[in-house]
Order: C-alpha cells, then structure tokens, then sequence
C-alpha cells in the first residue's frame, strides 16, 4: 500500500481542539472591531494559525497533521463554535491551502512548503468556481480573470484560483503569490462580515506549470487517502463541520437566554411551546450531525481500504451537507423565534444569526446541488458521476 492510499489519523486532534477553546475568550473580546475591520485582527489570526487549524489539513510527509475527515469536521466545528466568522476564515484557508499542498508536485511543495512544522509555509486564499483565462505560454500560463470571495485573503501569503486553458479547455487550480493580484476591498455585507472575502482580479501574470494542477484530480502528489476525495468533497468537509458549530453555538446561546428569563412572567421561553421547539431542534442538529459522521466514517473505511469513491457516496456528501447547512437555518429561526430582544440587539445571538444568513448562501449547498441529488437517488440518472457540483449524464 503507497503512502496516498493510507488514511491518517492524527493524534494532534484533542490538542487543537484544547488550543482553540483556550482561544475563546479572544475571539469573543475581538468580534466587534473584526467585524468593524471587516477581517480577523493579526493577532487573532496568528493564535489561530498557532493552534495548528491550517496545519490540520496540510499533508503529514510536508510536515501537517493531516487530520482525517471526520478530524477535520470536528477542528471547523468547533472553532465556528465560539466565532463563526473566524470558523469560516480559517475553514476556507485550510482548505485551499490543505489542497494546493497535497495536490501541486516536489517543485512547487518546495517553493510554497518547505516550513510547514516552523509555520513559515504559504497560506493561501481564492475562490475556485469562475474559472479565469490561461494562455499558455513556454514554461506556464499567463493568467488574467476577476474572481470573488476570497475568504481569509487579509492573513494569505498566496491564491488559489481556477483557471481555463486557451485551446485545450481544461480546468486547472494555480497557486500564485498575493503580490501578482489586484485586491478590490469591496466586502461590504450583512453577515460573515470579519472574513475579508474580497474580490481579486490579474491580467497577463504568468504563473509556472509546476504551480497549476488539474481541478478534477484524485490523485494526491502528497499526503495520504483523505485527498483521494478531490477538490469539491475536500470543501464539503469543512462547510459541514461550519454549519454544526454554528447551529450548536445558536442554541447554546437560546438555552442561555431561557435560563436567564426562567421563572419571569409570561416568558415566552417558559412555555410549552418553546420547550417543545427547544427539543426539536436539539434533535434535528443531533440527528443532521450523526447523520454526516455516519457517512463520513463510511467513506473513511473506502479511503483506507484504497477504494474510490462511488456516485453513491459522492451523492450522500453533498447531500449531508445540504442537510447540515439546511438544518442550521431551521435552527437559526428558530433561535430568532423565541430569543426576542436578545436577536436583535448587538451581542452574539445577532452575529451568529447574520452570519449564518450569509454563510447558508454558499454554492456547494445550493438548491440545484440538492437537486442532482435527487436526481441520482431517485434513479432519473443512473449512469452520472459527479463533476464539481454537477451531475453529469
């Protein structure tokens, strides 16, 4: 068996989760002039880097932890938890930049990754559904495009965008330094708003082969069987462990709230309709994350046995994640439904709640993705596979 078809499992998973909770006083104390900042201060940006969330996705053999997916859902989970905008932030950096790591070659791993384990490596930022142009040229491309949503872009050292090749048409990822873009500081948004997911654009900024990879590749260059999953899972994974915290954190913050007002007058929270409302919802998020772990530890088990992933469980990936980030809705109106003034003045329930209004709108658990579901499940196409979020005859 070769190193990509392992599934690692990191032992550094209990101590990032202890780091991050020791980080919660922090993220709670900065969320107001974050959001006032539109980013994530330095200094929380580099605790949180410190704590080894970026790490989490990095191949083991660069010097990551490699956490396993399920691992991985956890760490999102629980920082999005305390601070769902920092969630988001270092959910998006992980990924892409986990994934520019395990999937460029020995040339480019050099150059972007040779201090991993001293914390000197790229970290990268970007946006990967609206392909730019590459015109290949002797040794690379030259690259021009505009591109949206750059998560985390204040605390990246690089990006990382999809670009279309002249001629063949081929999807490929680059990895380039932030220098080589124009930033364009247009985040000005209802929620998520610490994020700095701004726009970036180039033109004619060359970018070496060794740099770009294949969108649709399987085959990791570095680090072990989690990779094997491919692009769009790899951000699945994340945005699932997002939409958990999230929802965990809103009801933690109603319970607090109902204990509060326990014993007022005609408290709406001491009715048994919001009891009622209360469990429901403890049961929808129990049953939603249960549900993702389940199907994760499944596909763990075909990772480590050097399987590939079947349309089936691609399918049950997205649609886990539809559910998770549906169920988080649900939830966050529920929230809203009996936390009265406490949602609507500024403090954590109105943060959370405008935040995962923003973050539920993310394309990986649009109506369309829940809808090639559907198609697959229900057999109308029984012979498609997966291409990034599309369901291909």
């Amino acid at each position: 068996m070769t190193v990509s078809d392992r599934l690692h499992v990191s032992a550094e998973f209990p101590a990032v989760l202890e780091r991050i909770d020791a980080l919660a006083g922090m993220l709670e104390a900065g969320a107001d002039a974050a959001e006032a900042a539109g980013r994530l201060s330095e200094e929380t940006g580099r605790a949180l880097l410190d704590a080894g969330v970026v790490r989490a996705g990095l191949p083991e053999n660069l010097g990551g932890h490699e956490f396993s997916p399920r691992q991985l859902i956890g760490t999102i989970e629980r920082l999005s938890r305390h601070d769902a905008a920092a969630g988001w932030t270092m959910m998006a950096m992980q990924h892409v930049t986990g994934t520019t790591a395990a999937y460029l070659g020995a040339a480019a791993a050099d150059d972007l990754f040779s201090d991993v384990a001293g914390g000197g490596h790229a970290r990268l930022a970007g946006h990967g559904t609206r392909p730019g142009r590459a015109v290949p040229v002797d040794g690379g491309y030259l690259v021009s495009g505009s591109w949206q949503f750059a998560s985390g872009m204040s605390l990246a050292t690089h990006i990382h965008s999809a670009i279309q090749a002249d001629g063949t048409g081929e999807l490929r990822v680059l990895a380039m330094p932030k220098s080589q873009v124009e930033l364009v500081d247009n985040w000005d948004v209802l929620g998520l708003r610490a994020t700095n997911s701004i726009d970036y654009r180039c033109t004619d900024a060359f970018v070496p082969a060794t740099h770009t990879y294949p969108a649709t590749t399987t085959t990791p260059a570095n680090g072990g069987a989690m990779y094997r999953v491919g692009l769009v899972n790899m951000a699945a994974i994340g945005h699932t462990g997002w939409a958990l915290g999230v929802a965990r954190r809103l009801l933690d913050e109603l319970k607090s709230v109902a204990e509060a007002k326990s014993g007022t007058p005609n408290a709406a929270v001491g009715t048994a309709q919001f009891h009622a409302d209360y469990a429901t919802a403890e049961a929808k998020l129990r049953s939603a994350r249960a549900w993702a772990m389940h199907e994760w530890q499944g596909i763990e088990n075909a990772l480590a046995a050097g399987e590939a992933l079947s349309t089936d469980q691609e399918t049950l990936i997205r649609l886990t994640l539809n559910h998770a980030t549906t169920t988080a809705s649900e939830i966050g109106r529920t929230v809203h439904r009996w936390a009265g003034t406490a949602a609507i003045r500024r403090g954590p329930i109105d943060r959370f709640l405008r935040d995962l209004g923003t973050g539920t709108q993310h394309i990986t658990s649009s109506p369309v993705v829940l809808q090639n579901c559907g198609k697959w499940l229900s057999g109308a196409q029984p012979r498609a596979h997966w291409e990034f979020l599309d369901l291909v005859p």
